[in-house]
């Protein structure tokens, strides 16, 4: 791996993109470089990167924006499924399950929401100027598809990781493996059947996925494999635009996603550290404070995040000036709040565009854990997404299973107005290291004043467990000084220093920025197979 200091931004005149995998750069790059719009240029990527890295995500997943128009109107389009008609915990009980699974046709629990939301988003996408097809847009993502694409190095080594459990979910031998076996860096992967299913969408519409002939072929598959998810649960789904989190800093305004993602716990760990008056990056002041309000926020999050149509407290509550005022007062800036709690993994990708008329846009997409549930349906060649397994069968949970119910999402994308007229769009993969890669990234670069790029690829932290990993204590990348983990230690923190300089456990971010004279600028982690590119 490079050393952080090598790693810079790009820098642009018309329009930026950053993503976590090249082939998904270069296609969103096209369409910024054909006159396309960022919104335009991010459904091309997310498009292209569901084929390339399909470990992170799949169009059988979920997907969240957040779209800065040139008026400085923040928009926020949600487009995460529901759970399927037939899923009930007294049917899981009977099929003799304590816990919803995490792999099979019993975990592929939630209507896809992805392509909703592209469809949403290209909505907004016309009423900006944009008039590219939806042909042309899912053009790099079939061919790719279609044609084959090597193996990435973060796809081979989960497959490895995590075959034992996947490799008898239905579909996913015949798709992911060679002869049983795991694909090695750099072969080839095709992916025939979701080529023709994304070239019929390209004709017939995106609409087609839930409503039309892809949308029959996928509740048949899914009724055949055992799927609790029906034809009825697909024509009714459709994305749906909400009003965004926020929270008022000192030098920014920066917003998130509601419930039911932890957009809430991203936010408050910002707004806490706010008011500990650090005044340097990477000293334990900030690594410390950082860590303590996100125990803080983490706390609050698992009290009270979850369906918002079943949530009896308002979230923006927990964000007023008082409220934050009140939680920031008992942080001890000198002791480690005794931990762990249960946490939450998940695989995700994050990806960020702008452009020159003003629009800046924050997106993820996901299927949760690697490979989702790993069931691959024949017909469409769609992998369906676990996020269903973070729901609970105890009626009294904060998450109970219900049909109709949308399931705990540790998604969330993130973009901040700063002081200064900059639009910085930002984020990250890693489940429950989705807060704290956003708050040291956000920290280094718009509070103290770190380039995008080197806020980006200097050393991170992690506590609890994540994508990959079930340690819930905190993991220090290798890079940070002797003397910062000896005084974490010291402070009462239970911790471990990797072995490895960037570690994939630290998520795969990213960051757009918008400046005020116009220029544009993007730049994407190290830690994954991506980058930054513009016109």
């Amino acid at each position: 791996m490079l050393p952080a200091e090598a790693y810079e931004s790009t820098h642009a005149g018309r329009g930026v993109i950053a993503a976590p995998h090249h082939l998904a750069v270069e296609a969103g790059r096209e369409v910024l470089a054909e006159g396309g719009n960022a919104l335009e240029a991010m459904v091309a990527a997310a498009a292209a990167i569901a084929v390339v890295y399909p470990h992170m995500n799949h169009v059988g997943g979920d997907g969240f924006w957040l779209i800065r128009e040139p008026s400085g109107r923040v928009r926020y389009l949600e487009a995460c499924g529901f759970a399927g008609a037939r899923a009930t915990i007294s049917a899981y009980h009977e099929l003799g399950f304590d816990a919803v699974p995490f792999r099979g046709p019993h975990a592929a629990v939630t209507v896809p929401g992805a392509l909703a939301g592209w469809a949403l988003a290209l909505e907004a996408a016309r009423a900006h100027g944009g008039r590219m097809t939806v042909r042309r847009l899912l053009e790099p993502a079939i061919r790719f598809a279609r044609e084959g694409v090597p193996v990435s190095r973060s796809q081979a080594q989960l497959t490895a990781a995590k075959k034992a459990e996947l490799e008898n979910a239905p579909g996913f031998a015949a798709t992911f493996l060679r002869d049983g076996a795991v694909p090695g860096i750099g072969s080839l992967q095709r992916q025939p059947r979701l080529a023709d299913t994304l070239d019929h969408l390209s004709a017939a519409g995106l609409a087609d996925f839930y409503r039309g002939d892809v949308g029959r072929e996928i509740a048949a598959d899914l009724e055949r494999i055992g799927s609790p998810v029906t034809r009825q649960d697909l024509t009714s789904f459709a994305a749906r635009e909400r009003a965004p989190l926020e929270v008022k800093l000192g030098r920014a305004r920066v917003f998130n996603a509601p419930p039911p993602t932890q957009g809430l716990a991203s936010l408050l760990i910002l707004g806490l550290f706010d008011r500990l008056n650090v005044a340097r990056a990477e000293s334990f002041e900030h690594v410390h404070g950082l860590i303590e309000a996100t125990k803080r926020a983490f706390l609050v999050r698992d009290r009270v995040v979850s369906d918002p149509d079943a949530m009896t407290l308002d979230p923006a509550s927990f964000l007023t000036p008082d409220a934050l005022a009140k939680r920031a007062a008992g942080i001890d800036m000198r002791r480690a709040l005794e931990w762990p709690h249960s946490g939450h993994a998940g695989d995700t990708v994050w990806l960020g565009a702008a452009d020159i008329s003003g629009l800046a846009v924050s997106y993820i997409q996901s299927i949760y854990f690697e490979f989702g549930s790993g069931c691959v349906l024949p017909a469409t060649g769609v992998l369906m997404q676990n996020r269903g397994a973070s729901f609970s069968l105890d009626p009294k949970a904060l998450n109970p299973l219900k049909p109709g119910r949308r399931p705990f999402h540790t998604l969330n994308p993130a973009l901040a107005e700063l002081a200064d007229g900059r639009i910085l769009a930002y984020g990250t993969m890693g489940g429950e290291g989705q807060p704290q890669t956003q708050a040291a990234v956000f920290t280094r670069h718009a509070l103290f004043g770190v380039p995008l790029a080197e806020a980006i690829a200097r050393p991170r932290w992690l506590l609890g467990r994540t994508w990959g990993d079930n340690a819930t204590n905190l993991k220090l990348e290798a890079r940070f000084e002797g003397e910062l983990a000896d005084r974490l230690a010291s402070a009462g923190h239970d911790l471990v220093v990797l072995a490895e300089d960037y570690t994939d456990l630290m998520g795969h971010a990213g960051g757009v920025v918008l400046h005020p004279d116009g220029r544009l600028e993007g730049a994407h982690d190290p830690r994954a197979d991506g980058g930054a590119a513009g016109v």
